[in-house]
């Protein structure tokens, strides 16, 4: 990528918009990065840290002759943070977001600016990110070897889909395309939906006083399995509002597999039960881990 911008803004200064602007410092693909926050103690830290040049609450500070804007806010505070920057955004500003559900973001950004305003806004979501959030947790690789999925609309400016994904690949990330219907889709399936199950299972095994302080006794298993239940609350009860019934209609499924495990485990059909595990197995070796046949030891 041979383009450095002036001036990028990152809206939201934590782990995804943080690492966003460290990765372009320390690539030398930006002379000045400003954030935007509300909470001063996250802008005192991202400036410490060496995330952003400069620190404001004040959306035309921010937005003051700014290339590109990254929006990297939880889901409900994101039609707030449009309508703030309204006012202020110059018509040759690129704004992208970070957003896990992308058709409520087009809805919104369209719904405060017109269709007209979706031009220069290329809707995004890294497939990156830690159990830890904040400033703190930000670092410069983040979005190496990780997808980022661009969900442009019709009436996306070719050049500024271009500029935006340069600019992701320029910090490593895979970058593909898809409709924003289909990525929330996918994503309440591959996504949103372990994230639910695993609060639920950490929520359920905390509720039963039959058995007692039952974490003390976990292993490996099931810290790897509820790992994500550590994610931040709030980002993922805006996910479900944002993207519910989908995650809702993947619930759905879910639970039908649970209802078929229940009886398989009811009727002591061994069989029927070998092959479910061997089937997702199989499908879990090939696709996630890229083995063929593997071997149940490996």
């Amino acid at each position: 990528m041979s383009q450095v911008f002036d001036r990028v803004t990152v809206i939201g200064v934590g782990l995804i918009g943080g690492s966003f602007a460290l990765g372009l410092k320390q690539a030398g693909l930006v002379k000045t990065v400003t954030g935007y926050a509300r909470q001063q103690d996250r802008l005192a830290l991202a400036l410490e840290r060496g995330l952003i040049d400069q620190a404001t609450d004040d959306m035309a500070q921010a937005l003051d002759r700014a290339d590109l804007v990254l929006i990297s806010v939880p889901m409900d505070a994101f039609v707030g943070v449009l309508r703030a920057m309204q006012p202020h955004l110059s018509a040759t500003t690129l704004v992208t977001d970070a957003g896990s559900t992308k058709q409520s973001v087009v809805a919104e950004v369209e719904a405060v600016y017109g269709p007209d305003g979706l031009a220069n806004f290329v809707p995004g979501h890294p497939i990156a990110g830690k159990e830890q959030s904040g400033p703190a947790a930000a670092c410069a690789d983040l979005y190496q070897n990780h997808r980022v999925v661009l969900t442009p609309t019709q009436q996306t400016s070719p050049a500024a889909l271009e500029t935006v994904t340069t600019t992701w690949q320029a910090l490593g990330a895979q970058v593909c395309e898809m409709p924003a219907a289909f990525h929330d889709n996918v994503f309440a399936a591959t996504s949103h939906l372990p994230h639910f199950l695993a609060y639920a299972l950490v929520d359920l095994l905390n509720e039963h006083e039959e058995l007692g302080n039952v974490f003390q006794y976990t292993a490996g298993g099931f810290r790897d399995f509820t790992r994500i239940a550590s994610s931040d609350p709030t980002m993922w009860r805006d996910i479900g509002k944002h993207n519910g019934p989908t995650i809702a209609k993947w619930l759905k499924h879910y639970r039908d597999e649970i209802e078929q495990l229940i009886d398989q485990l009811e009727t002591r059909d061994w069989d029927g039960l070998y092959g479910r595990f061997d089937r997702a197995k199989q499908a879990r070796d090939h696709h996630i881990l890229g083995k063929t046949n593997a071997s149940p030891n490996e």
